[in-house]
């Protein structure tokens, strides 16, 4: 079994900080699960274009609020405490924080090693030994 807090993920090189967003990563590949789970914000009035190629995501709101709109179709979706939405299409899409942060929880298949941001395509690497830019 394995038990972590949040607060001490934190503190460890499991938080990644990047522009328009931060993510502590709370299981990664070594974890031996198959997915990672990650705790990650939003920051409010950022926009983001993402495309996981190599990885599916489900993303869980918990609080705050902000926007998703699939690239392909130009669909947008609000985002609030309680919504999820599932990219398993390898979807391109914008995120964007609202009026305030949002902070979402979210688990990758295959699971992340735990340096990871997004290139210039926003897409993840593959390999998770790519350090943090």
């Amino acid at each position: 079994m394995i038990v972590r807090t949040l607060k001490e993920c934190e503190a460890s090189g499991r938080r990644i900080v990047a522009d328009n967003w931060e993510s502590t990563r709370l299981s990664l590949a070594d974890d031996g699960m198959g997915f990672s789970f990650h705790i990650t914000t939003i920051y409010a009035g950022t926009e983001t274009e993402i495309c996981y190629a190599n990885h599916f995501e489900t993303v869980y709101c918990i609080s705050g609020n902000g926007e998703v709109e699939t690239i392909a179709d130009g669909k947008k979706y609000k985002i609030v405490p309680g919504t999820v939405y599932i990219l398993n299409k390898h979807d391109r899409h914008y995120l964007r924080g609202g009026t305030e942060d949002m902070v979402v929880a979210c688990a990758f298949n295959p699971p992340l090693n735990g340096r990871e941001t997004h290139d210039e395509n926003g897409v993840y690497p593959l390999d998770g030994d790519a350090l943090a830019s």
